[in-house]
């Protein structure tokens, strides 16, 4: 068991795994971690986690589903329906590793249970029993009307201005108002349960900050200098054109090793999290955006011929764009084009390195 050395937390387990968003549907790679009654998940750039958390899903009287099949391009599917009734769309690049994501999932939820045994119901409880028949998916929708929705509007907190977004005290207002909560403190229940699914997001250092040293059950602050938003995945994707045309021999071959990597784009150099898949005969590494529903790769190369290094962890390499360090590795194909590559660990570039070798 590791330690999140940012917040001592332990961690089972982490690891990329792609998730379904809850307001466009967009799917999206994020670094997951697994502590003993979470699940967290964040932004992975610059070749490391981002140090702000992008959302978590408590884990607390989870049910999980795996395989979950209703996606047909997504075989490895599995979801996570919180006790709130929010349903997860998680997916993993291996069988494998779906499994034992699951396992350890179910393992933690089982945990929680055992340690829980039937405590006397207080207040908050049954504040929280009485949000189990509330489908946050529709107090969110009712949110966003533009008729009868909350009013999004610029605030300044301690010198700086902060646009499209609303005060702690106008969600509770809001939410009384539609009468969706009866009192003011079960307005402040159900608006933490919206921030812990994700479906609202702190803005500003006041919200933070109370999320931060908040205890479980009230992580949203009734306040009119407390600032919120909507999520920022709202944004409509390009679609991405395939960087090349693939004949159907080279996907034939017989699939080694997969597993979520980062690649520097030939173009732009931005980094980004790509599924890459090595087959045998013929010997081709092909790489997918997990993003898209796409079943076609979006690139890959013949293995023939191809020079694979392991960089230095020491500063960066060479032909290596932005501050990107560790765990990186170069294959330069016959045609001599350069490909840069970064595990999430040292041990899996070392497994890499080993599984492309045998096929070069």
């Amino acid at each position: 068991m590791n330690m999140d050395t940012d917040n001592k937390i332990p961690v089972l387990r982490e690891g990329f795994l792609v998730k379904r968003g809850h307001i466009v549907h967009n799917w999206k790679a994020r670094w997951f971690v697994l502590t003993p009654d979470k699940l967290l998940y964040y932004k992975y750039e610059g070749g490391k986690r981002d140090s702000c958390q992008r959302g978590k899903i408590l884990l607390k009287d989870c049910l999980i589903t795996c395989p979950f099949l209703e996606y047909e391009n997504r075989p490895l599917a599995f979801k996570l329906q919180t006790k709130h009734g929010v349903d997860h769309f998680l997916e993993a690049c291996s069988r494998e590793e779906r499994d034992e994501w699951a396992a350890d999932i179910t393992a933690v939820v089982n945990n929680l249970q055992a340690t829980d045994g039937g405590k006397p119901m207080s207040q908050k409880d049954s504040a929280q029993s009485r949000l189990q028949n509330i489908n946050l998916s529709k107090v969110l929708d009712s949110m966003y009307d533009v008729h009868s929705g909350i009013k999004l509007s610029n605030h300044v907190e301690q010198g700086s201005t902060y646009s499209n977004c609303f005060s702690g005290s106008a969600v509770v207002d809001w939410l009384v108002f539609m009468q969706l909560s009866l009192t003011r403190g079960e307005a402040v229940t159900l608006a933490s349960a919206l921030l812990e699914e994700g479906f609202l997001r702190t803005v500003g250092q006041r919200s933070v900050e109370a999320l931060r040293t908040a205890g479980l059950s009230e992580q949203f602050m009734d306040d009119s200098t407390a600032l919120y938003s909507f999520p920022d995945s709202f944004k409509k994707r390009g679609s991405v054109k395939s960087e090349r045309s693939l004949s159907a021999a080279e996907l034939s071959g017989k699939v080694v090793k997969r597993g979520y990597l980062l690649k520097q784009g030939h173009r732009r150099k931005n980094w980004k999290v790509r599924l890459f898949v090595l087959r045998s005969e013929p010997d081709f590494l092909h790489y997918y955006d997990p993003t898209k529903d796409d079943i076609s790769p979006v690139g890959g190369f013949s293995l023939r011929g191809c020079l694979i290094s392991s960089l230095d962890d020491n500063g960066v390499p060479s032909g290596v764009k932005g501050n990107i360090q560790g765990n990186l590795f170069k294959i330069i194909t016959k045609s001599d084009i350069h490909y840069f590559i970064q595990a999430p660990t040292h041990q899996e570039k070392m497994d890499w390195i080993d599984a492309i070798r045998e096929h070069t």
